[in-house]
């Protein structure tokens, strides 16, 4: 099926369509049916997930807003909850990422991180169901999950919720939230290459009533590294207040920081070709930094949400976050290609680099039930404002072009030069304000669809490196829509459609901004819940159609990058996965994806994502020893590739298999062995950079845990 066979106005047509069959219910008010009133004390969905320690959840509301069981999202939808974490010592938004079913994590160099899945570029993030706009596509550092309460990733496109329709998966950060009980927790870790980490967690009431409820979450975390002279800090604060205004009014003020700081990390990486074609084949441990190297970055995010329940089931929400980048760095990268005998041919490249970003979110919505034809359905109306603004400085140094020793020779001992030789960046602004509309058809006892319209509008004034980045669009049109069809008690089957919205940032030879990627993305599922509702599988298959993907068409003539926009690229997949419970001694979840992704000429496109990839994790209750519990994670993938001139680079399937053992000596007191790459892979962390860069993943190594709980 060609998205070139689905003309803009047929398009047009179905975007008119969903949106006549979701907004008119706006005109019923006469109709709302009315339902008791719901005690918001504490908080409006989903009960947390550390409050259950189990591997599952009842609901989410990444796809709509509405709060919908996994059974009941026309996608799929994977959760990496509070016990998972805890179980294998996810500390770090990467590590949840890497073991979620359908997400690879690219790590194309130490303190830049990007994200796939299905193939494409993961760009939609969220903080409690508010979208974030991603300037660059990147994470800079690694996000503790110290903050959070449960991840979940939606696969697929999601411009109903996001404003764009990137065909990837969105990541939803739900944070923690206060607790009317005292509680409180102190987690102390240490590891291989002098890791330590210390967390503390202290939550309950701030008010004789209740009505007013506090949590403090203090951290810090220090590492060298497998990597030569890598070093790397973290410290963490996040305060977050909740309180009863009135029997159906929640006001809840967050606020988290996050400071990263890294010594000698790795701006690029490895060269992974010889001048003679051959790939090169390095020790783990090397690196290509400078001593005086150095990448702080600091993260702050500020957040008020105010909820009102309504008559008739009804509740309305008001967010507005504030989201601050800021930072700075001295690095040092070495571009060319080695002698495969001398090891001669790389050159040193130094440059000071600042950058500040700021964010402005607000949304406000209002979601309920209302009656038509005899039956009860669902409605969520809203709208979304955005403001980003990024201002980011390159000061070149002095030097660039100096031949540097061969990499076995590598000390990180080069001489800090003045950074005077030039000066560029960036200075831009993104504004995007948008309004939404789903609503949830209950059509007979066993059918349901759910139908949906976002109206976007975009406006970016600025210059990127000299090029500029002023674009507008007006009024963009991103529906939604899904059908679900319940077999029995057991199973449904699902079929849904998002059209793609994507913004994109490169520039093509001339400086010139690239269009937006337009496309369409289809899903056809199985979902199910077995063992008395205790696991949770799903069966996808899915197809996207994109056209106008940036794609790295070769450098200018100053030597940056530019690219140009492919036509008719194609994902076509399936996914597998199963989460939940097995008996009263087993947890579980696994995934299996296929991915086959190609041009417009049916040739193999984007070979750097496996086109298989497996994500297992699981523990097991020991029953012969009270308080123990083992579990295992597994990570494998397929063959990946890239080709550089008529050189191909090559990583081999490999497979990763982390372990674990938790111990509870009493009620209060636990530790937890982590042992990771237990067969001691060595592997290359991504070929995301088109195969000219790379390094190697991480030697085996382990930590252990101890927690006290009250």
């Amino acid at each position: 099926m060609s998205h070139r066979l689905i003309p803009v106005f047929r398009r047009s047509r179905l975007a008119s369509a969903i949106v006549l069959v979701t907004l008119p219910v706006l005109s019923m008010a006469e109709e709302v049916i009315s339902l008791d009133a719901i005690d918001v004390s504490g908080q409006l969905s989903e009960p947390s997930s550390e409050s259950t320690g189990s591997y599952t959840v009842g609901s989410t509301r990444t796809a709509t807003k509405l709060d919908l069981a996994p059974r009941e999202t026309p996608q799929a939808v994977s959760v990496a909850t509070r016990q998972q974490m805890d179980d294998f010592g996810q500390d770090d938004i990467n590590s949840v990422l890497d073991s979620t079913t359908g997400v690879t994590v690219e790590r194309a160099e130490t303190d830049r991180t990007y994200y796939t899945a299905r193939g494409f570029d993961i760009t939609n993030f969220q903080y409690d169901g508010v979208g974030l706009p991603m300037v660059y596509g990147n994470v800079l550092g690694k996000i503790d999950t110290a903050f959070f309460d449960r991840v979940e990733v939606l696969r697929g496109a999601n411009g109903l919720m996001s404003g764009v329709g990137n065909p990837s998966a969105t990541v939803n950060f739900i944070r923690k939230r206060p607790t009317a009980r005292t509680q409180a927790s102190i987690t102390a870790t240490g590891g291989s290459h002098d890791y330590g980490r210390l967390v503390g967690d202290l939550s309950g009431a701030l008010s004789e009533s209740g009505h007013v409820r506090g949590r403090l979450v203090v951290g810090g975390e220090g590492s060298e590294s497998y990597l030569d002279r890598y070093e790397t800090t973290r410290q963490m604060l996040y305060g977050v207040i909740e309180a009863d205004v009135t029997d159906t009014t929640l006001l809840t003020l967050g606020h988290f920081t996050q400071t990263s700081d890294a010594d000698s990390p790795m701006w690029g990486s490895l060269p992974l070709l010889y001048s003679d074609g051959t790939q090169t084949d390095y020790p783990r441990s090397t690196s290509t930094s400078a001593d005086w190297a150095y990448w702080n970055s600091r993260y702050h995010n500020s957040f008020l949400t105010l909820s009102q329940e309504l008559a008739g089931g009804w509740q309305a929400q008001l967010s507005v976050t504030r989201l601050e980048i800021d930072s700075d760095s001295k690095l040092f990268y070495q571009y060319g290609t080695p002698d495969r005998n001398t090891g001669l041919g790389l050159a040193a490249y130094p440059s000071l680099y600042t950058l500040e970003k700021e964010q402005w979110i607000a949304d406000l919505y209002a979601s309920g039930p209302f009656s038509l034809a005899g039956r009860t359905h669902e409605l969520v109306v809203g709208g979304n404002w955005s403001y980003s603004e990024l201002d980011d400085i390159s000061y070149y140094g002095q030097g660039i072009g100096t031949p540097l020793p061969p990499l076995e020779q590598w000390t990180g001992h080069y001489p800090e030069p003045a950074f005077d030789a030039a000066v560029n960046g960036s200075d831009w602004t993104d504004k995007y304000i948008s309004s939404y509309a789903a609503a949830r058809w209950s059509l007979t006892d066993r059918l349901s669809a759910i139908t949906g319209l976002r109206m976007t509008w975009l406006d970016s004034h600025g210059t990127n490196y000299g090029n500029s980045k002023d674009t507008s669009y007006d009024a963009v049109e991103t529906p939604y829509a899904g059908v679900l069809y319940d077999l029995n008690d057991q199973h449904t089957v699902y079929v849904s459609y998002t059209e793609i919205f994507s913004p994109q940032t490169e520039t093509d030879v001339a400086g010139d901004r690239l269009d937006p990627i337009d496309g369409v993305n289809y899903e056809l599922g199985l979902k199910s819940e077995l063992l008395d509702r205790q696991l949770q599988t799903t069966v996808a298959l899915f197809h996207t159609e994109q056209d106008n993907l940036a794609e790295l068409a070769g450098k200018d003539a100053n030597g940056e990058d530019y690219y140009q926009g492919a036509d008719g690229i194609t994902s076509d997949g399936i996914e597998l996965e199963a989460t939940g419970a097995i008996g009263d001694r087993i947890q579980l979840t696994a995934g299996y994806t296929y991915v086959d992704i190609e041009d417009a000429d049916n040739n193999a496109a984007r070979t750097f994502v496996p086109e298989h990839l497996v994500r297992a994790k699981g523990t097991y209750d020991v029953p012969a020893v009270h308080g123990l519990k083992v579990g295992a994670l597994v990570r494998w993938q397929s063959e990946i590739s890239a080709t550089v001139g008529n050189a191909e680079v090559k990583q081999d399937s490999y497979a990763l298999v982390d372990l674990m053992a938790n111990y509870e000596f009493t009620d209060n007191w636990s530790t937890t062995l982590n042992l990771y790459n237990v067969t001691d892979e060595k592997y290359l962390a991504s070929l995301y950079w088109g195969g000219s860069q790379s390094y190697y993943g991480e030697p085996v190594s382990a930590d252990l845990t101890v927690k006290w709980t009250y």
